[in-house]
């Protein structure tokens, strides 16, 4: 598949160090002049897109990073719900299959949609800007104007928005009494969704006008944020904010490079080194999520939740497994000291490895034998 340049970004200017190290003020030195960035052609993924470009250029402003945006089969069918896919890949495989052939050097994604099993000859090569992690809640026109802000405000049988069963799970174990849908579509398309009137639905009969299908939208903060909506925001969910956790990587840019590509793994080193984009813990935690995430073999179709905070250099993760209908919850709690790969990777193995003793490995394999308890959730 081909992708279209939908825009370019080239910007010179002058070298202020050529020395072969890789600190911020120094970067190492890369002979090829321009590096083609792949992403989706969606106003978010391409926001996220500039932020890696943004990152890249003052560490190496003689070179340039072109943008190759494409569509992706996730984007291109905006009606199926996404468990019914049954795929870990749907927004990464046509720009990897790009990535591969030479036609681009590196992918931006957002961290959270990139299988953590990813194609031969593929890799992670940097996890950047991770400012906020949380998920939201963005109320409907006609519920802000009641002044409600949380989930906990609505009414009963209010119609909540979501296409991650990780998200259906909570609102079940949290929120029984809320009606949830599935939502697809791109940031803009689920707010319009979500503003439109529709005096004839659920929410508007009986009830006056001025309503519409949905009374909420659960979405990621840091999507609306980038998009320029983060006025949307009615209220936050985390775990210190209605015991809620996030997905994995959620939040940070993930940047997929061709493996061996040692002048690509030169230009993510740099990026990671230099503060603006995260530094080294950063890298730890999505490091330790994935492997996480990974060892459980959860994907889009299983509610595995995850929440990572320092406390000087050690991290705290806080993780769990739980079943579609809310009804079934294992979780987790952990402090690790890292200081390398390895030892990342080694703290989301343990956390996975507490996780299954809890009885994680019951709800997982109950949730892969039986897919119609996922297609009967109203959405994934």
């Amino acid at each position: 598949m081909a992708g279209s340049t939908l825009t370019s970004t080239d910007l010179s200017l002058s070298v202020h160090s050529s020395a072969p190290t890789t600190s911020p003020l120094s970067p190492p030195t890369v002979s090829k002049t321009s590096f083609k960035i792949g992403t989706r052609t969606s106003t978010l993924a391409l926001a996220q897109t500039h932020i890696l470009i943004s990152l890249l250029t003052p560490l190496f402003p003689t070179h340039s990073f072109p943008i190759a945006a494409s569509s992706t089969s996730g984007d291109r069918n905006q009606t199926t719900a996404l468990h019914a896919f049954n795929a870990k890949s749907l927004w990464t495989e046509d720009l990897e299959t790009l990535l591969l052939s030479g036609e681009t050097d590196l992918i931006a994604h957002s961290l959270k949609d990139m299988p953590t099993q990813l194609p031969r000859g593929c890799a992670l090569g940097a996890a950047v800007n991770r400012v906020e992690k949380r998920d939201c809640v963005v109320m409907a026109p006609w519920c802000r104007e009641r002044g409600w802000k949380g989930l906990g405000d609505l009414e009963g049988g209010s119609v909540v928005g979501t296409s991650s069963v990780r998200r259906i799970a909570q609102v079940r174990r949290l929120f029984p009494g809320l009606v949830i849908e599935d939502v697809r579509g791109n940031v803009g398309t689920r707010l319009r969704k979500l503003d439109a009137v529709d005096d004839n639905s659920r929410e508007g009969e009986g009830k006056g006008k001025g309503r519409g299908k949905y009374a909420a939208l659960i979405l990621a903060a840091t999507g609306l944020q980038r998009v320029g909506e983060g006025e949307r925001v009615s209220s936050f969910l985390s775990w210190e904010e209605g015991g809620w956790l996030g997905a994995v990587g959620q939040g940070a840019v993930g940047v997929e490079v061709r493996s061996g590509d040692e002048e690509v793994g030169a230009l993510c080193e740099a990026i990671m080194k230099d503060g603006e984009g995260g530094g080294k813990k950063l890298w730890f935690e999505a490091l330790a999520e994935r492997m996480l995430l990974r060892t459980l073999e959860g994907g889009c179709s299983v509610p595995v939740g995850v929440e990572t905070q320092w406390e000087g250099e050690e991290m705290g993760m806080r993780a769990m497994v739980m079943s579609v209908d809310g009804q079934q919850e294992v979780r987790g709690y952990k402090k690790y000291k890292i200081g390398s790969r390895e030892e990342a990777e080694a703290a989301g193995l343990d956390m996975a490895s507490d996780l299954i003793e809890k009885g994680a490995e019951k709800i997982l394999g109950e949730i892969t034998l039986n897919r119609k308890i996922i297609e009967e959730s109203g959405g994934a």
